[in-house]
């Protein structure tokens, strides 16, 4: 799966461009990300970067998890203009 094969190289190449990154643990995010592309999206999202700047909020801790699917550009769940798969109406 090439876009796989795409998020996994962008993350090991941040783990390897990471200058504060202990290399003990350089080794273990590689083989990591390179099992899970969970785990590589994991490592190219910045969870404080996210909240930044909203006021009121400090990030105390984040996880997630992911998992593949079928993209269906015609199926409701991927309409990104509507809300919970709904789509938009004009009461106007």
């Amino acid at each position: 799966m090439p876009d796989a094969e795409a998020l996994t190289g962008a993350a090991l190449e941040h783990i390897k461009a990471d200058e504060f990154m202990p290399d003990e643990e350089r080794g273990h995010a590689g083989s990591a990300v390179r099992q899970d592309e969970s785990e590589a999206l994991a490592y190219l999202i910045d969870p404080t970067g996210l909240v930044a700047g909203i006021p009121g909020v400090e990030l105390v801790q984040a996880s997630w998890s992911s998992e593949p699917v079928e993209y269906d550009p015609e199926s409701m769940e991927w309409d990104m203009d509507g809300e919970d798969g709904e789509e938009e109406t004009d009461n106007a």
